[in-house]
Order: structure tokens, then C-alpha cells, then sequence
């Protein structure tokens, strides 16, 4: 049987409190937190090593822990207190973290790649990788990151793609030296000296280059790119919301291939 937790003040369950709310002390110990049904089963499937398992048997739905895997039991009162959400299907998971590099991305024959520079907002950086993951993208690089990969409103925005899809973190001069190494064409989402996304040949190897809202990318990838890209803006507006520039010129690139 399970041990029983039934207060916020039993030590297992500060230090989950904790590993959700500091940064810190995730790169100290290697271990971030995965909230809800589907996003665990998506982070067992991609083959992360799970510590532990927290479990509200009042909330569970239709899910078996791993075998060999601790788990614990909650009540509903501490499950309140330590989820960030009350529809998770009573499931919170301990993960250990792993770190891919760019040589380590299975290229698909023809690969359509997202590049982030300097985004800093976990619910931008997830609503990516959900796009990405619906384009079917190769792989999303996170250029210079200003967010922890495993910060729990990146996990929870991305609703599990963060382990669907290849992620690295690196810097932008490794990013473009790995993809002019693998002749993948570059394509900055940029105002200057641009043409229109529409205009632009995606079918070949593509990475779709996108930077902050409000400083766009560094000059380091306008000199690097092969094309620069703009989406019409027909409002008062000069700019989008980046998770939706990378939605609009994913499909593009999807629809340029299957049309």
C-alpha cells in the first residue's frame, strides 16, 4: 500500500511545492514537476525516468503508475493546495530532467525546424511547442533561453508537447552552425527588408526563425538568414503574439508541402 499524505507540511510535499516554484532548485537536483494524466503518460512515453508519482484517489481517472515507480497517496485537501490546476486528474509527477543537444535531433528527409531567440514567457514557449507538435515539426531550438525548460506554466501551456517533440537549448551561434551544417534553410520572421511568408519556398529543409515581441531577433540571425519573412499586418498593430507568428508560418510550410 501507498503511504498516505495528509498535510501540506509532510516534507514530500514542501519539496514538491518547492520544485514547482524555484527554479533553482530544480538545476540543483535534476527533478521538475509534471502536473495532469495526459502530460505524464506523454512524459513516460518519451522515456523520462520518472522519481515519483503523487496521487488523489477521489480525482483519478484511467491511469496505472509505471511499475517500479514510487507513489504516494494524497487527500483532496493537500491535492488542492499543490496543484496549479483542479482538472489534472489527481496526478502530479516527480521527473528527472534530461538535457538533448543539437547533434542528438533525428532529422526527418525533409525538415521543418522552429527557432526561438530570447523568449522569456513560459505560455509563449509552450503555446509553440503545441504548434509545433500539430505542424509536425522536426524540432524546436530555444536560442540564448530566458525561461526554464521545465518551468511548470511552460509544461502546462504546452499540454505534453514539450516531450513530443525534440527540444534543445543552445546558443544561436551553435543553432546556425548546425543548420547550414545540415543545409536547412533559415527564414527570419522579421518587419525589415522582408517579403511575404506566403511568397516564400518552404517545401525544401526549413527553419522558421522567430524572436522577442518587443526586440525581434538580433542582428546575428538577419545576417545568417537565407530569407527574411514578414505576415501582413493590416490592423494598428505592428506585431503578433510569437505562438501565434509560429502557428501561421508552420501551417504554411505544412500546406506548401501538402498542397
Amino acid at each position: 500500500m501507498p503511504e498516505i499524505l495528509t498535510s501540506v507540511q509532510n516534507p514530500r510535499i514542501k519539496n514538491l511545492v518547492a520544485l514547482q516554484q524555484k527554479s533553482s532548485l530544480r538545476r540543483e537536483t535534476g527533478l521538475f514537476v509534471v502536473e495532469g494524466a495526459r502530460e505524464t503518460r506523454h512524459c513516460i512515453d518519451a522515456g523520462y525516468r520518472i522519481d515519483s508519482i503523487f496521487l488523489c484517489p477521489s480525482l483519478l481517472g484511467d491511469f496505472s503508475v509505471p511499475a517500479g515507480v514510487k507513489h504516494f497517496e494524497v487527500s483532496p485537501e493537500v491535492y488542492e493546495k499543490v496543484a496549479y490546476r483542479g482538472s489534472t486528474e489527481g496526478i502530479i509527477a516527480v521527473v528527472e530532467s534530461r538535457k538533448t543537444n543539437l547533434e542528438d535531433i533525428a532529422l526527418s528527409a525533409n525538415p521543418l525546424i522552429v527557432v526561438l531567440e530570447s523568449v522569456e514567457k513560459p505560455g509563449n514557449l509552450g503555446a509553440v511547442l503545441r504548434s509545433a507538435d500539430a505542424a509536425g515539426a522536426d524540432a524546436v531550438i530555444i536560442c540564448d533561453p530566458l525561461t526554464d525548460l521545465y518551468n511548470p506554466n511552460l509544461i502546462r501551456a504546452s499540454i505534453g508537447s514539450i516531450f513530443t517533440k525534440q527540444v534543445v537549448c543552445c546558443s544561436s551561434e551553435q543553432a546556425i552552425s548546425w543548420l547550414k551544417k545540415n543545409n536547412i534553410k533559415i527564414y527570419t520572421a522579421q518587419l525589415q527588408d522582408s517579403n511575404w511568408y506566403y511568397d516564400t519556398d518552404m517545401k525544401s529543409a526549413t527553419a522558421i526563425v522567430m524572436g522577442t515581441e518587443a526586440t525581434g531577433l538580433t542582428g546575428i540571425w538577419r545576417q545568417a538568414a537565407d530569407a527574411h519573412i514578414k505576415i501582413p499586418m493590416l490592423g494598428a498593430l505592428d506585431s503578433l503574439n510569437v505562438s501565434v507568428s509560429a502557428a501561421i508560418l508552420l501551417f504554411e510550410a505544412v500546406r506548401q508541402r501538402n498542397g
